[in-house]
């Protein structure tokens, strides 16, 4: 976890804050593993080590390869409905490595809603009811409304993609999602001409995520945004499950954003409202700490995080240290909307 993050807004260290690694230490995969409490997990995975260079190009698991598991299965009616997963997958995006099993998915989360502790994440969110679920549209649109998310499934038929996914804090995973197209949702919403970014923010609800009452000094509810050519981007994913379910609580559940080229609290979690705005708009940590986190924070292994290096990344679901790629390996998709 980061320093700042170990300590209040008056400088008292955090006691619940696990140490934060030195950068031997993190790519050490003993420390590593050591330190996420994965070791029985990851020790049962024979054969699971592929690197970048590794992995064979358009490579993917197959659906039935996932961890036959119920542990992680939503009981609510996911968006769309249960008979909608799993989704076909689109096999233009395969990840290009190994799939994280679900059990290190699904209990390696970054939810500061629910507590700062990931490996806690999972069993802080009992309490959480995504069902019924409404999202607001408004700002610069044709006609601010209140959808049901169902409406919101049915926009463009749910598809599974595998994307790679890469934390700020170094560590990488590969996730089959599922979802639809951002842009089909953008236009759905018939933003005006002058709106040019889009606004997410997401929920507040003390009473059932309880870091949002034990940490009152974060600006809840989280919020986040990104330029309208961002979310009109092919890669850009309104989502609703994972692993061929619907997204469980820890995920985002019912309903978040993925945008795989961007550090991964680039793509907010259980969204309740959607703003189209002509300025850039604030976003969560940015406001927190400015110098850190700017509002692209798009994957950049050539630039550094103030405190430490992104040239490096722990992919969790292996164990292996890889390169970290620009744009998290998706260059070809997105470079040319930041090429002038």
């Amino acid at each position: 976890m980061f320093e700042f993050l170990q300590r209040t807004p008056h400088g008292r260290r955090r006691p619940d804050m696990p140490p934060v690694l030195e950068e031997a230490a993190y790519f050490d995969r003993r420390s590593v593993v050591k330190a996420l409490g994965l070791g029985s997990i990851v020790a049962t995975l024979p054969g699971c080590r592929p690197t970048f260079g590794q992995a064979e190009p358009g490579h993917v698991e197959s659906l039935d390869s996932y961890p036959p598991s119920d542990e992680f299965v939503p009981a609510w009616k996911p968006a769309g409905g249960k008979e909608r997963y799993p989704a076909k997958r689109n096999s233009a995006y395969t990840g290009g490595r190994a799939l994280v099993p679900e059990k290190i998915a699904a209990t390696y989360n970054n939810f500061y809603e629910f507590t700062t502790t990931k490996s806690l994440v999972h069993k802080r969110v009992a309490a959480f009811e995504p069902r019924p679920w409404k999202v607001r549209i408004g700002g610069l649109v044709e006609e601010e409304k209140t959808v049901d998310i169902d409406d919101i499934a049915a926009i463009a038929p749910l598809e599974e993609r595998i994307y790679r996914f890469r934390c700020v804090e170094r560590w990488s995973m590969v996730i089959p999602w599922t979802g639809l197209p951002m842009a089909e949702f953008v236009k759905w919403c018939k933003p005006k001409p002058e709106a040019k970014f889009i606004r997410f923010v997401t929920f507040n609800r003390p009473d059932q995520a309880p870091g949002q009452k034990t940490e009152p000094w974060w600006p809840w509810p989280y919020y986040e945004g990104l330029r309208l050519d961002e979310a009109m981007n092919p890669l850009a994913l309104v989502t609703t499950g994972v692993f061929g379910h619907g997204l469980p609580a820890q995920h985002g559940a019912p309903i978040r954003v993925i945008v795989p080229w961007k550090y991964g609290y680039k793509s907010p979690k259980s969204f309740e409202v959607v703003e189209f705005v002509k300025e850039q708009p604030h976003t969560f940590w940015e406001d927190s700490a400015p110098r850190e986190y700017p509002f692209l924070s798009n994957v950049d292994p050539g630039t550094p995080h103030p405190r430490w290096s992104q040239a490096r990344e722990q992919d969790i679901g292996t164990g292996e240290e890889l390169k970290t790629l620009p744009y998290n390996g998706y260059e070809a998709e997105v470079g040319q909307l930041y090429a002038s």
